[in-house]
Order: C-alpha cells, then sequence, then structure tokens
C-alpha cells in the first residue's frame, strides 16, 4: 500500500482518512504518533472509528490522539489542544483528517498559538 501525506514541518506531516490496515505503513515510515482530526462517523458507516484506529496505532506501537474538528467548526480549545499534543508528543506526527486540509489549517493555528 502506498502511503500518501504531506510534511508540513520537520516533525508532523498531514494526511486523508487512514483505514487501520494502513497504520503498519504509517509505523514502517518511521512515524511516533497518530492524531486524527475527524470526528466519528462523518464519513458515513464506511469510515473507521477513532478506536478501531487507536487499537491499530498502539498495536504497531504509535501514540494516538484524537482531537476531532468539525468541518468549519475549528474552536479555539481544540487549537490549544492541538498544541499541547504537538508540544508533547513523540515525533514525527502523523496527523489525518478527511482530505488533510483540516488538519493543515489546525497545525497552522496550533503552531501561532504556542
Amino acid at each position: 500500500m502506498t502511503l500518501h501525506f504531506k510534511w508540513l514541518s520537520d516533525s508532523l506531516a498531514a494526511a486523508g482518512q487512514i483505514a487501520p490496515a494502513d497504520v503498519a505503513a504509517i509505523a514502517a515510515h518511521g512515524f511516533k504518533t497518530v492524531i486524527n482530526n475527524r470526528p466519528d462517523g462523518e464519513g458515513g458507516p464506511a469510515q473507521p472509528t477513532s478506536a478501531e484506529l487507536q487499537s491499530a496505532a498502539l498495536a504497531a506501537g504509535l501514540a494516538y490522539v484524537h482531537i476531532p474538528v468539525v468541518s468549519g467548526q475549528l474552536t479555539a480549545e481544540q487549537v490549544v489542544e492541538m498544541a499541547n499534543t504537538l508540544h508533547a508528543a513523540a515525533t514525527p506526527v502523523f496527523a489525518f483528517c478527511r482530505s488533510g486540509a483540516r488538519t493543515e489549517h489546525l497545525f497552522t493555528l496550533a503552531t501561532q498559538h504556542g
């Protein structure tokens, strides 16, 4: 499987939706933390749940954080949570949402925050 992602910094890459089966490739690329910025159920029943993705991440030895952001409804609290998570996370970090755009926007605001 080919893993598609975009580096936003030296320590964080953004991507679109992943599946539990993708987590082994994420770990093989050297990532240490996965951040899920997508709310459960947003993409319907075919979208893997955060619990499924967390299970796969932990099984692969990766840290996992869920900061669900509804598209167009980003809050100041989520920006702070992302900033704090990025400050404490083992790097490099692989963060995702539906397309990667929400994650990129959240990352930009989080890095400006702190």
